[in-house]
């Protein structure tokens, strides 16, 4: 990951789906690029909220990208140089914990995380770091990340992928008409979703593992994909899964269905592994997790015990 964000610049590092930090690869960034640029309207409504008005966020955007542009910059320098220019409320949005200014400076395209130094992060400008980016018309771009996502996701509504990309409903509508025949609809139980048509050959002949078993990290893109997520875990569990402050668990999955969470603690060269059920395993899924635990022991490069807890709803 270090040598393809950081040396190939294979992947880009930035604020994109939700506003959240994501690793994008560079060959698609001009479609997540283009078609989120509409989340900037979200983030100006925010910031607005806290005293900071779109026509000031827009004029120190326009600093931070001016004050990249000798080259990368830390956090704490960066509002240095744009408290400089533009005053002392500057500095508040620069370093804002959420992003601030400089997420909406990522959003529109303009720049980037670049290498950490030492323990500080820092940003680049995108034409810098990532050269010769082709910039996409909008409504190219958002056809083409519908596309994206529900080759990925789907089926899936309109309503999961405009809480997945952090659009409005309002937005992705024009969407789904500029695509028209190239998605079909298909019914998940009572529900109508989308699939893209190029897909359905591969959906109809996919079989599902009746035991397949993953222990999936904090923040699984997986376990991101859908607004409504009775598919993936049972109601009695979802705020085991999905806690306050919007912490995602770690979570064991059989089947693609969540049936606990799971951690592990590193002492020395010891790695302490939790399994907590929501129900009762059978031995066949309790030896899979093992052999999971096993994988991620290999990966970490340690030596690994588990231990299994039951609770009840």
């Amino acid at each position: 990951m270090e040598r393809a964000l950081w040396k190939e610049r294979a992947l880009v590092k930035t604020w994109c789906m939700r506003g959240a930090t994501h690793l994008i690869p560079v060959k698609g960034l001009p479609i997540y690029v283009g078609a989120l640029k509409r989340r900037i309207r979200e983030e100006q409504r925010w910031m607005a909220r806290y005293g900071l008005e779109p026509r000031e966020a827009d004029v120190m955007t326009e600093a931070i990208v001016d004050a990249l542009a000798p080259g990368s910059l830390t956090r704490r320098q960066l509002a240095e140089k744009v408290t400089a220019r533009l005053g002392a409320k500057a500095k508040r949005w620069v370093q804002h914990h959420w992003g601030g200014v400089v997420k909406q400076a990522c959003l529109q395209g303009s720049t980037c995380f670049g290498p950490n130094q030492g323990q500080e992060i820092t940003f680049v400008r995108l034409d810098q770091w990532v050269p010769d980016l082709v910039d996409l018309r909008l409504e190219d771009a958002e056809n083409a990340l519908l596309r994206l996502y529900l080759h990925g996701y789907g089926p899936a509504t309109l309503q999961d992928f405009a809480a997945w990309a952090g659009m409005a409903v309002n937005d992705v509508l024009p969407i789904r008409e500029r695509l028209g025949g190239d998605l079909m609809e298909m019914a998940i139980g009572d529900t109508p979703a989308l699939i893209n048509r190029r897909d359905l050959a591969a959906l109809q002949s996919a079989k599902a593992k009746d035991h397949a078993v993953r222990l999936l990290p904090s923040f699984d893109p997986y376990m991101l994909g859908h607004r409504d997520k009775k598919h993936l875990v049972d109601e009695a569990d979802y705020k085991r899964v999905y806690r306050k402050a919007g912490w995602l668990s770690p979570v064991v999955l059989v089947a693609g269905h969540v049936v606990g969470v799971w951690s592990y603690e590193r002492r020395g060269k010891y790695l302490h592994f939790k399994v907590e059920s929501f129900t009762g395993i059978t031995t066949t899924v309790r030896d899979r997790i093992e052999a999971e635990v096993m994988d991620l022991t290999r990966f970490l490069e340690g030596v690994s015990e588990v231990k299994f807890i039951s609770k009840s709803k």
